[in-house]
C-alpha cells in the first residue's frame, strides 16, 4: 500500500530537519495523492527541482515506491519557481518540499529514477 503524499513529506521533512539540515512546505497539496516536487538548494546557492518521475520507469516489483527525476540542475531560484508555478497551474494538489543545507546523498532522502 501506497503511503499518502502527507505522510511521506511529513516523514521527508522531519527526516531532513533531525539531520541539522532544513526543510520547510513550501506547497501543500492532496494529502492522498497530491503529486511531490522537491526543490533542492546547492552549497553553491543554486537550485535543482525534482519532480515525479514518468510511470514507465517505476520497477515493477515495488509499485509502491515513489521515484523522482531531475527536472532542472543548477539554476536560479527564480526559474525552478517559474518552473513549479506552471505545474501549479496545471496541478493546484501538488507538494513542494524545499530542502537547504542539506550535505548527504539525496538518494538516501528520495529514491531517484534510473536514466
Amino acid at each position: 500500500m501506497r503511503l499518502t503524499s502527507e505522510f511521506w513529506v511529513s516523514a521527508l521533512v522531519r527526516r531532513i530537519n533531525g539531520s541539522g539540515a532544513f526543510a520547510a512546505l513550501g506547497h501543500k497539496g492532496a494529502a492522498e495523492a497530491g503529486a511531490i516536487f522537491i526543490k533542492f538548494r546547492n552549497a553553491d546557492g543554486s537550485y535543482d527541482l525534482f519532480g515525479p518521475a514518468p510511470q514507465m520507469v517505476y520497477d515493477e516489483t515495488k509499485p509502491d515506491e515513489r521515484q523522482f527525476t531531475l527536472l532542472q540542475s543548477a539554476v536560479a531560484e527564480a526559474e525552478a519557481d517559474a518552473a513549479l508555478d506552471k505545474q501549479k497551474r496545471w496541478d493546484r494538489d501538488l507538494w513542494v518540499v524545499e530542502i537547504e543545507e542539506y550535505r548527504g546523498e539525496r538518494s538516501a532522502l528520495f529514491p531517484l529514477a534510473r536514466d
